[in-house]
């Protein structure tokens, strides 16, 4: 890597915030050391802060001359979000040893938050884009290795309180895995050798991963599992293991986890409470009632009777059309509450008035049979504006409703 610790290079990415980076390439050409600045390192710069600068605004804030080694690594990298909840995590004064680095937004977080960390990344660039922006975070107790973690618990062995790994979920040729032993490294064969070097393991693991396979995967040491996301995406499942105990499958937590800018919501339930609580009541909404749209990590985490037990007067829709309703708002839920303004049946008839009486709307689906995208199509909504259209099947009935809430 070149030098990029000077002021002109710097300058450089701060007067050129806003242009165009195919232009400046372009204009650039063949320039890369000239001036005391490498201008493609600097453009790269540029052209990270443009397309991570909302996933990283919080560390870019914090150092305005945070290092970017590539533009892969940004892609890559944890978002300050979820950082800070990985973060959450660890307990007061425990030393954490960061397996898979990367960019190294998950070890800045740990070290910022008083732990000391040890980051080990396998790709020299990234170790040393690490080491000058714990530097220019000042960040003494952050110190990062360029070494395969692999080898180096196998052959020198480290040691610390908490391991975190974030283990790569793409294969060689670049398509996604779904299963833990399909990623690298796989965790689960690491695990004897792991259990050598630390009391517990903080896991981050793709969101397409079955939930339940993941737990018997990891086997009974699994203290935790939290299934991460947004309002609109999962985005994660992070896995806590600690080492020497054991908790039953059923009885381990699993926490629906939504995080926000200005909020977070946590619903808690284990298997055990999903598999003994009773089926809850059944119908169809009516209007003035209010309709509720999961968080996409609960979604996910499919906490379905045990939400009817916990929450008096909440209905679902059907078995398997996972969409609840209540009469009175509940606003405990973990989801958007909606009121219902009008069920419309999916006949003809009502499918041409509402192209008429209805020009603009979001589309939602829900065991429908049909994609947002195409029945959005289908009914020439455009998108936006203050309603929402939600598209349901009550299996009950075999019927097809479009549920709308201004």
């Amino acid at each position: 890597m070149k030098s990029f610790d000077t002021p002109e290079f710097w300058q450089f990415v701060t007067d050129n915030a806003g242009a165009d980076t195919r232009k400046l390439r372009l204009h650039y050409h063949g320039k890369d050391d000239a001036d005391g600045v490498d201008y493609p390192l600097a453009i790269t710069q540029i052209e990270c802060r443009q397309k991570f600068g909302s996933k990283l605004r919080d560390t870019l804030a914090a150092n305005p001359r945070f290092l970017f080694p590539n533009e892969l690594a940004g892609e890559q990298s944890t978002s300050d979000l979820l950082a800070t909840f990985h973060s959450s995590l660890l307990s007061v004064g425990e030393t954490v040893t960061d397996l898979t680095a990367g960019l190294g937004i998950d070890a800045l977080h740990f070290a910022a938050a008083g732990h000391t960390v040890l980051a080990v990344d396998r790709q020299e660039k990234l170790a040393e884009a690490l080491r000058f922006n714990a530097a220019t975070m000042r960040l003494p107790d952050l110190t990062a290795m360029h070494a395969d973690s692999t080898a180096l618990l196998a052959e020198e062995g480290i040691h610390s309180d908490v391991a975190f790994i974030d283990p790569a979920r793409r294969s060689a040729d670049g398509g996604r895995v779904y299963a833990i032993a399909d990623c690298q490294p796989d965790v689960v064969a690491l695990l004897p050798l792991l259990r050598c070097h630390f009391s517990r393991l903080v896991i981050k693991l793709s969101p397409m991963l079955d939930v339940t396979q993941t737990m018997r995967d990891l086997g009974p040491e699994l203290e935790s599992i939290s299934i991460t996301g947004t309002v609109t995406e999962c985005k994660e499942l992070v896995a806590v293991m600690r080492f020497g105990t054991e908790t039953p499958i059923d009885d381990c937590p699993v926490r629906c986890v939504t995080l926000g800018t200005t909020m977070e919501s946590v619903f808690h339930f284990t298997r055990d409470d999903e598999q003994a609580a009773p089926a809850g009541n059944f119908g169809v909404p009516r209007a003035g009632d209010y309709v509720y749209e999961l968080y996409p990590a609960v979604m996910k985490g499919a906490p379905f009777r045990t939400l009817q037990q916990r929450f008096a007067g909440l209905y679902k829709l059907s078995a398997n059309t996972h969409v609840f309703y209540s009469r009175e708002l509940i606003p405990e839920i973990p989801g958007i509450a909606r009121r219902v303004s009008a069920v419309i049946p999916w006949q003809s008839k009502n499918i041409k008035r509402l192209k008429t009486t209805l020009p603009q709307a979001d589309v939602a689906v829900r065991n429908f049979g049909m994609s947002a995208a195409d029945l959005q199509k289908k009914l020439g909504l455009r998108p936006g504006g203050p309603h929402r259209l939600l598209a349901v099947t009550d299996t009950a009935s075999s019927r097809h409703l479009l549920i709308l809430t201004p």
